[in-house]
């Protein structure tokens, strides 16, 4: 794969979360890149190509304005009105300089539609909250020059170190059940596919909207069965949670934004990949 290492200055927002971490190691080789962290940490303090940001106190144009990015890729958690604010300063400078954003988004913005799974082009709909908020976001960076954008939209991330594992692993230390949905069928994938995906299509330089999952599609139930297994040997308690009585779509399948085979991942090697 052709690298232009002298070419990019990435700036990461939320470098030192799950994804934003992972991130910073698959890019940071390649190109000059940069993150921000939230909460104070020892390793993060001593590397100075990261920043310290409060997203609710701290203005995210002073960062900019220091490390001059012509690529930045928000990560960001926290507070949603916060993020906004934060997400169109970022617009505000992307209008004004040679700068792309790349933007983490979910598969919530379709958790509105049941019936099918959703394509780039689909018109997004959310009855959630956090759903909303992604909405509200996308469709700011869509008011930008075409180039100047890329949106991802994920499904549930795993990996060995993810939040959802951890919490997986808690549960089944504990005793504690845990919440299957067996009318919901999604797709799934890894920080570590993410991650080779998106440093495929900084280097191609992609732009528009691209659905980030696992090319095959699979129950929450049958899934997360699966994973338990994984861990443990022992009979675990779950707790199936109907939210409605017919099947329930939540799912980002690629359309015209298709990814080469390599990078293309199964909800099997998703498996294969946590459980090692």
């Amino acid at each position: 794969m052709e690298e232009r290492s002298g070419k990019h200055k990435i700036l990461i927002l939320g470098a030192s979360g799950f994804l934003g971490q992972a991130l910073y190691k698959e890019l940071c080789p390649y190109f000059r890149t940069f993150g921000t962290y939230a909460t104070p940490h020892s390793v993060f303090e001593s590397n100075r190509h990261f920043f310290n940001f409060n997203i609710e106190e701290d203005d995210i144009f002073e960062i900019l304005e220091a490390v001059r990015p012509s690529i930045v890729i928000s990560a960001l958690r926290g507070d949603f009105h916060a993020q906004i604010v934060a997400h169109s300063h970022l617009t505000e400078y992307a209008k004004q300089h040679d700068c792309k954003i790349v933007f983490l988004s979910s598969a919530n913005v379709f958790d509105a539609y049941s019936k099918y799974p959703s394509y780039e082009d689909d018109k997004t709909l959310s009855e959630s909250i956090y759903g909303h908020f992604k909405i509200k976001i996308e469709n700011m960076l869509l008011r930008l020059p075409k180039q100047k954008v890329l949106i991802l939209r994920l499904p549930m991330v795993f990996g060995p170190q993810s939040p959802r594992v951890k919490e997986l692993k808690q549960y089944i230390s504990e005793k504690t059940a845990i919440e299957i949905f067996p009318n919901l069928i999604m797709n799934v994938t890894t920080e570590g596919k993410v991650t080779q995906q998106i440093h495929y299509l900084i280097n191609r330089n992609k732009c528009g909207i691209y659905h980030l999952g696992s090319t095959d599609l699979v129950h929450h139930d049958d899934f997360i069965k699966d994973m338990v297994a994984k861990f443990t040997q022992q009979a675990v308690q779950f707790k199936h949670v109907f939210t409605t009585n017919e099947d329930r779509y939540l799912a980002v399948m690629p359309k015209p934004n298709r990814l080469p085979k390599h990078l293309h991942i199964t909800s099997a090697e998703v498996l294969e990949e946590v459980g090692t």
